[in-house]
């Protein structure tokens, strides 16, 4: 049975961990199925814009499987922590956006796959934390790499070394969550906010990505250069030309078609 549900409409790829009975928790089964969706939906010429969820209204992500961890090797354990790991990679990499729409539970690995999303919005019944620690482990999904750069380093110090589970207001306060919504408006609201970004060139978005995801790990006189590269590349696509005909003509542009 899968354990991945995805829809595909109107240009939005909607993945669903479909476990309610485990809150969402990510076995190998499940992250390996996950990443393959992920793949073809990046793939996807038609698709350009992803938004996972998890089923139920409990929770996202619970996190990774503890009965499953339990009885690991530190062989095992490295091979779980990498294909974790390569999965929020191919998350934070995509070049398309990535939403993270948080309808409850975001823990662990749950709260590592929503910071490798681009953007991320949370339900009034979402929590969001990292507590690896009460379990004797660390976060190992790239939680020590995207939660200090997300919401600082004193502060991600803190929330992985106490394990302290937030609710939505603090993620939003944060940083964590961009905005919150009632459970029962979230998956609309994500939907109607990947509608907005597919109204704009998906070249541009791309690049726009690119650079902001390059630009966190070098010299802003690098992540300058890496900009204006960019900048100029896209001038050799019709992309560029729909956007300011369409501007100066007064229509919308149509990038897509």
């Amino acid at each position: 049975m899968s354990l991945i549900k995805i829809n595909n409409e109107n240009g939005i790829s909607e993945i669903t961990i479909d476990r309610p009975e485990a809150l969402n928790a990510m076995n190998q089964e499940v992250v390996a199925e996950f990443s393959s969706v992920l793949q073809a939906a990046l793939s996807d010429k038609e698709t350009g814009i992803i938004i996972i969820t998890g089923a139920g209204d409990k929770a996202f992500i619970a996190g990774a499987d503890i009965k499953a961890m339990q009885k690991m090797t530190a062989e095992e354990a490295l091979i779980y922590g990498k294909a974790g790991q390569k999965l929020t990679m191919l998350i934070e990499s995509s070049p398309k956006p990535v939403i993270a729409a948080v309808n409850g539970f975001a823990l662990g690995g749950g709260c590592e796959i929503a910071m490798a999303c681009h953007i991320r919005i949370a339900s009034e019944n979402a929590s969001f934390g990292q507590p690896e620690v009460k379990l004797g482990l660390l976060p190992g999904w790239g939680g020590t790499q995207r939660l200090p750069k997300i919401i600082g380093v004193g502060r991600a110090n803190e929330l992985i070394t106490t394990g302290k589970i937030i609710n939505a207001e603090e993620a939003l306060r944060i940083g964590l969550a961009n905005v919150i919504y009632p459970q029962d408006e979230l998956l609309s609201s994500a939907r109607k906010m990947a509608s907005t970004i597919l109204r704009n060139g998906p070249r541009a978005i791309a690049s726009s990505l690119h650079c902001i995801k390059e630009g966190l790990s070098v010299p802003i006189k690098e992540g300058m250069e890496i900009e204006a590269q960019e900048f100029s590349k896209l001038f050799h696509h019709d992309e560029r030309l729909e956007g300011l005909t369409a501007f100066i003509e007064k229509r919308p542009a149509d990038f897509r078609d």
